[in-house]
């Protein structure tokens, strides 16, 4: 048998992240065994991670070995432990992560804060046009293209070098959206049981790709005042639980919005590659800066087998553009396309046409983009602020979304249903966690107009206050 990469976490160390049992209410023991529950959903406590044993974590905590086994007996209940033969009591996620129906079905009349996806650029209608009248050149053979039409791979390729990480062609595959980038990278690389070191929170899809693969997560705490932390907490996650794979957003990331330094993804993405793992890097958001400027690429100065970059144009150009890509060495590349190729046999060519010119125009079309996003971003940051200010908002320096901190006696859950009744469609937080954590956050994309968010908001305002029980108040108008 394979040696063991659990690790134990001393009764010290555990018994400050803790604090003091008093501190918890109810019963001691069911206090203990909730802190333990919300350090391993935040990633502070590693799934995989052998706790103290009974006798010295009692002794850290002063309190009595009973109480430190009754904690042990629910969490173990709960799922949130095991217990294994000359192991003790090890961490893990329970196995049963509702999806709760995500992703949600947006409706006429609605407004749609569920899905942070924007409405198309400018460029989009004459991207197409012209794709138009370049479609009868390819016409007559049979259309396919294989990892890719090679004229938008040379343009992916330009568009990496032009930011500092130096591409040919043969090192990039088209996919129909980052989703699909990243299902492939999974199909290939992981096996049932793999573990993969995961933000958290995170892309709600990134999860159920590691979840349907079968993979055990590892989530790190993502923390938007303090993003370079992950660097420290993905360290030790790799240490103790020896991932095969990472999926990390370094560049304002879903839902938190947070943004590694350069210096900051300099060491993660050294410390993973000494680590041995595979890190895939989601660029969905890389360019959407909107206050600093660009930074190097995650991957920049890392053998190109260090790293997955993948991609698209979902959010610079459109959703409905179901062009994404990977980039990774040559002969990884030609892997995963062949993985591809057994998915599906290409990309629709029309796509890939108006996919090309695009890619040519991206710093035309982000910053149409960027423009239409700051402004949005502005709004909403100043309509929260003067109707919701106990809400715990950082706002991000680019990307699509708020993560915001809700206040005792808001929940999530209960928020997204109750609004969905009022012509609000919300994603409740959570959807971008392992096991049931972050019903106390909730997240609001500014990809929609400007008198939209404030009308959400509005919406957000009188259901905040029937959750509090201030009273009844005058219902939410209905959006359209």
């Amino acid at each position: 048998m394979p040696p063991s990469t659990e690790q134990s976490t001393p009764a010290r160390q555990l018994a400050t992240l803790v604090g003091p049992l008093d501190a918890h209410p109810g019963p001691r023991y069911a206090g203990l065994a909730r802190r333990v529950r919300e350090l391993v959903e935040t990633g502070q406590l590693p799934p995989g991670t052998r706790l103290p044993a009974e006798r010295d974590l009692a002794a850290e905590l002063a309190t009595s070995r009973v109480t430190i086994t009754s904690a042990y007996r629910v969490l173990r209940e709960q799922g949130w432990a095991r217990t294994r033969h000359g192991s003790g009591t090890v961490t893990e996620l329970p196995g049963d992560r509702a999806d709760f129906a995500w992703p949600p079905r947006p409706a006429p009349g609605v407004i749609d804060l569920a899905h942070a996806a924007p409405a198309a650029t400018s460029q989009l209608e004459p991207a197409y046009r012209a794709a138009l009248e370049q479609l009868p050149a390819h016409t007559g053979a049979h259309g396919y293209a294989p990892s890719g039409l090679p004229e938008l791979r040379e343009a992916i390729a330009d568009r990496f070098t032009a930011r500092g990480l130096p591409t040919d062609p043969e090192q990039v595959v088209v996919t129909v959206g980052v989703g699909d980038a990243a299902a492939v990278v999974v199909e290939a690389l992981l096996g049932p049981g793999d573990r993969v070191l995961l933000e958290h929170p995170s892309y709600p899809g990134a999860l159920r790709v590691a979840e349907d693969r079968g993979a055990r997560v590892v989530p790190v705490a993502v923390d938007a005042t303090d993003p370079d932390a992950l660097v420290q907490a993905a360290h030790l996650a790799a240490r103790q639980s020896s991932p095969r794979m990472a999926y990390l957003m370094p560049d304002f990331s879903n839902p938190t919005g947070a943004r590694l330094s350069a210096a900051g993804r300099r060491r993660l993405a050294a410390t993973l590659w000494q680590q041995g793992v595979v890190t895939v890097v989601d660029e969905v958001c890389a360019e959407l800066h909107l206050d600093d400027g660009p930074l190097p690429p995650f991957a920049a100065g890392l053998p190109d087998a260090a790293t997955v970059t993948v991609g698209g144009l979902a959010k610079a150009v459109w959703g409905g553009l179901r062009i994404g890509w990977l980039r990774t060495d040559a002969a990884l590349a030609d892997r995963l396309g062949t993985v591809l190729g057994h998915r599906q046999l290409s990309v629709g060519m029309l796509d890939q046409l108006a996919a090309t010119l695009l890619v040519r125009d991206l710093d035309a079309v982000l910053a149409e983009r960027r423009e239409q996003l700051r402004r949005q971003r502005d709004a909403l940051l100043d309509a929260l602020a003067a109707q919701l200010p106990e809400w715990r908002v950082h706002p991000p320096s680019g990307g699509l979304s708020l993560w915001c901190g809700l206040p005792p006696g808001l929940s999530s859950a209960a928020l997204s249903a109750a609004a969905a009744q009022h012509g609000l469609l919300l994603a409740e937080g959570r959807v971008f966690g392992t096991g049931h954590a972050f019903d106390d956050h909730l997240r609001l994309p500014f990809t929609r107009p400007a008198e939209e968010l404030r009308a959400a908001v509005d919406v957000l305002v009188r259901l905040a206050g029937q959750q509090r029980g201030e009273g009844p108040s005058a219902a939410p108008r209905t959006v359209v």
